[in-house]
């Protein structure tokens, strides 16, 4: 993977991109539903702005603010109370703000700003295991990807794919062991060969070459495979061999229990 500052340039550059979709939005429109199921726009927009708000505060706790550091372990202590209605409970509480735009811009460019002020092999505490700072800012980068992609397909608007997606594609691959964990299966000992084209025609590779189970074709929808945005059988993927066609009936780059994915066009 790239180097932090190359990574954290990218996070800016997605969240830009996706704050130019809902910039000029009327309440009408931000009311309008998107394909997770009781979420609008607003509340794909203030699930961002709530977790980039815990991350930045977890991430300047790492680089030693101890309020911010107290704040990330508060948070921490009310998801582990309510595991599986936390997620929906912020989203539903950011997406009625009247200021939900303007807080979002301001969270996420402080996050970004925390991210490159982390010292080199310091751990973030996270919901999940700790992370570099740099794993973090791809993780950040992965999840406005994915959200931004249900805010594109809620307004009918077709995304052309950058290759800033090669942080989405890079955790969806390091997590394919998560994924047969999440569903309480167990991961093959033998690692994966994978094989994207990117947005500009250059081949991604990850895992031996001499890999028997192999995944190859596109990069724009590998990244939507494993965010769980379009269904297996509408993309440019090609598996070969059990395990491999297998892992992409459940491949899963963001945490959590397994995604209901989405319905085939």
């Amino acid at each position: 993977m790239a180097d932090l500052d190359s990574i954290v340039d990218d996070l800016r550059a997605e969240g830009d991109a996706l704050d130019a979709l809902v910039a000029d939005l009327d309440q009408e429109q931000w009311s309008t539903p998107t394909p997770a199921a009781g979420w609008t726009i607003a509340h794909q927009i203030g699930h961002l702005s709530w977790t980039d708000n815990v991350a930045e505060r977890t991430t300047s706790g790492a680089a030693g603010d101890a309020d911010a550091a107290a704040e990330f372990d508060v948070a921490l202590k009310q998801a582990w109370a309510d595991p599986t209605g936390f997620v929906d409970a912020a989203a539903d509480e950011e997406a009625a703000k009247p200021d939900l735009l303007t807080t979002w811009r301001t969270r996420r460019h402080a996050m970004a700003d925390a991210l490159v002020k982390v010292p080199a092999r310091v751990k973030i505490p996270w919901f999940g295991p700790p992370m570099s700072a740099a794993s973090m800012a791809t993780a950040r980068l992965m999840e406005t990807w994915a959200h931004g992609q249900d805010v594109a397909d809620a307004l009918g608007i077709v995304r052309e794919p950058t290759d800033r997606i090669k942080g989405v594609a890079h955790i969806g691959v390091r997590t394919r062991d998560f994924a047969y964990a999440v569903n309480q299966q167990t991961p093959p000992a033998e690692p994966f060969r994978v094989e994207l084209t990117s947005p500009l025609g250059e081949l991604w590779t990850w895992g031996p070459e001499d890999a028997s189970q192999r995944v190859t074709g596109s990069a724009a929808d590998f990244c939507l495979l494993v965010t769980q945005r379009a269904h297996r059988d509408d993309l440019d993927l090609t598996a070969v061999g059990d395990d491999a066609q297998h892992w992409l009936t459940i491949a899963q780059a963001f945490a959590g229990p397994p995604g209901s994915g989405r319905d085939k066009r």
